[in-house]
């Protein structure tokens, strides 16, 4: 086996080198080739295949940010290509997402939610056309609604009459649907997901009226007839007015206290209520104001006010002058009768007279605007606040700068109220933050009260003693080890001490034997006395001679040869 491996090697070996450059070159350019047409094969196999959310690009680009949010929302992993579709995941996920998106109306006008049925073979006869576009949309409605978290399952009838020729001859579209729910879903008591199912259908088929769709569930109940749910709908609606009051005063409650706990401390303030009234009822008004007609402008330019107006204008006028000059008459009565006009108007008959009147009406015109005002959602009837703020308590330190006990060992606090000045300025931040309004009967108040802390104080108290017994431990171990350490200095130098005069007896006696022995030498050297003297006497002359020069230059080394030396003997 290894002689036909080295024969291939050697084989190979020798028509390479036979090879021209060029050839290598080609050589190498197809590996390159291969080894990248694997790595791209790997990479895009690899690559999750996504499918996309409408059939249709979304030209509007607010609709297609709302859709995008409201996916990431829901968690879903998501990409928008360049000509605005919009991929997700599995066909699972965006049945799901576009029962959701319809539920909440952010299809955009003029998309689909599903592919429309679409075949081109000329074989097939319109009737079958028709007969696969209702199968098409059955099959997709009753997917996206199974795809719906609230349901377990749906059977999906539709209904598609064949044109007529005339609008009012026409059969309309109709759908009935049976939803199976599942387990603990509420779909067939809220008015909103029923809604959402009607809304989602009404968009997959073209021409359906909410009025022709018919929703019953497992029980053969008519959910989406919705008549009989306004008590529902009265129960939603009080529970999202009541979310609304409690949001209110959380946030209220939030910014109170973020404020005062920035002056008095958070331990010291206590809300103890904040309740706010709200008016929930629908109103409308519409105003008409007059005003003044600017005739002149003011300049900005100007540090004063350049403005000129005048309250009218005059449109027209009309006019009208009477005059009348002729004499007077009295009438007399029926002839033969004297008149009954008195003697004074009697003697002014058949006096010229006169008679003007002039009447002038003018017309003007003012400045006039109309204007309807819708009230929002909510108005804030009235708020009520309740506030307690605590004093400070301080310790009492003796003259010597320590912390005052009492006889039990706790310490000594002396209590300082808030004073009235600062109570007051407290209640004039809380009602400008909050808006206050005396007219509509807001109530603000702030009162001082001490708070119970006698659980406080004890965990200080005992902290205290702790760090006390700690402190009292730490300076005792520190006096002991100081002693021990005194105690191990004091033996050590003693110890060194009696060393001492023990080495300097050594050297004594030592200094003693050597005299003894130059003496003894000395006095046999005079008297001419052979002495034999042994191997192990002359050794130890001689190390007696090294000791001695030893001594004079370390003196020290010496004390531990001397001791060796005597050791010996």
């Amino acid at each position: 086996m290894n002689n036909f491996i080295k024969k291939i090697i050697e084989k190979i070996k020798t028509l390479w080198g036979k090879w021209s450059l060029m050839q290598k070159i080609i050589f190498f350019a197809v590996v390159a080739a291969v080894i990248g047409g694997i790595v791209l094969l790997s990479v895009f196999s690899s690559t999750p295949n996504m499918v996309a959310l409408l059939s249709s690009p979304i030209s509007d680009p607010e609709a297609l940010s709302k859709i995008s949010f409201r996916l990431d929302q829901e968690k879903v992993e998501h990409q928008v290509t360049s000509d605005g579709r919009i991929l997700v995941s599995d066909r699972l996920t965006s049945q799901r997402m576009i029962a959701l998106l319809v539920r909440e109306d952010l299809i955009p006008t003029g998309t689909s939610p599903w592919d429309i049925f679409k075949m081109d073979r000329w074989t097939i006869t319109d009737f079958e056309r028709d007969i696969q576009l209702r199968q098409a949309l059955t099959r997709n409605l009753k997917q996206h609604i199974e795809a719906l978290e609230d349901v377990d399952s749906a059977q999906v009838t539709l209904v598609m009459p064949e044109k007529a020729l005339f609008t009012e001859d026409q059969d309309p579209v109709s759908v009935s649907i049976i939803l199976t729910p599942r387990p603990g879903s509420d779909i067939t008591t809220n008015p909103q997901k029923i809604q959402g199912v009607e809304r989602l259908v009404q968009f997959a088929v073209q021409g359906l009226q909410n009025t022709n769709i018919v929703i019953l569930d497992n029980y053969s109940n008519h959910i989406n007839n919705l008549d009989g749910m306004e008590d529902f709908t009265q129960v939603s609606l009080a529970a999202k007015q009541l979310k609304q009051k409690r949001e209110l005063e959380a946030q209220l409650k939030r910014e109170i206290l973020e404020g005062l706990a920035g002056i008095f401390t958070a331990d010291r303030v206590r809300l103890i209520r904040v309740d706010v009234d709200l008016d929930h009822s629908q109103r409308s008004s519409a105003t008409t104001e007059f005003f003044p007609i600017s005739i002149r402008k003011d300049n900005p330019d100007t540090p004063y006010d350049e403005t000129e107006t005048i309250n009218n204008v005059l449109r027209s006028q009309n006019r009208a002058d009477e005059h009348y000059r002729g004499t007077g008459f009295h009438p007399q009565g029926p002839p033969g009768m004297e008149g009954q006009i008195p003697p004074g108007y009697l003697d002014q008959d058949n006096i010229a007279g006169t008679y003007d009147n002039t009447s002038v009406i003018d017309n003007f015109e003012v400045n006039q605007e109309n204007r309807t005002e819708q009230k929002r959602p909510w108005e804030i009837k009235k708020i009520t606040i309740g506030i307690a703020v605590d004093g400070v308590w301080n310790h009492v330190y003796t003259e010597k700068g320590q912390k005052e006990l009492s006889p039990t060992g706790s310490i000594v606090r002396e209590y300082v109220p808030v004073s009235d000045e600062e109570l007051l300025n407290a209640r004039r931040v809380v009602e400008s933050s909050i808006g206050y309004d005396s007219n509509r009967g807001d109530s603000v108040e702030i009162r001082h009260m001490s708070f119970d802390r006698r659980l406080q104080f004890e965990q200080e108290d005992q902290i205290f003693r702790n760090r006390q017994r700690t402190a009292r431990i730490a300076l005792y171990s520190a006096l002991g080890l100081l002693a021990i350490g005194i105690i191990a200095v004091a033996v050590r130098l003693i110890i060194k001490e009696q060393e001492r005069r023990k080495r300097l007896r050594e050297e004594e006696l030592a200094r003693q034997h050597a005299a003894m022995r130059e003496a003894a030498l000395r006095q046999a050297e005079e008297e001419s006395v052979d002495i034999n003297i042994s191997v192990e006497e002359k050794a130890r002359m001689e190390m007696q001679e090294a000791a001695k020069n030893m001594a004079r230059e370390h003196p020290e080394d010496v004390a531990m040869l001397i001791r060796t030396w005597l050791a010996e003997e």
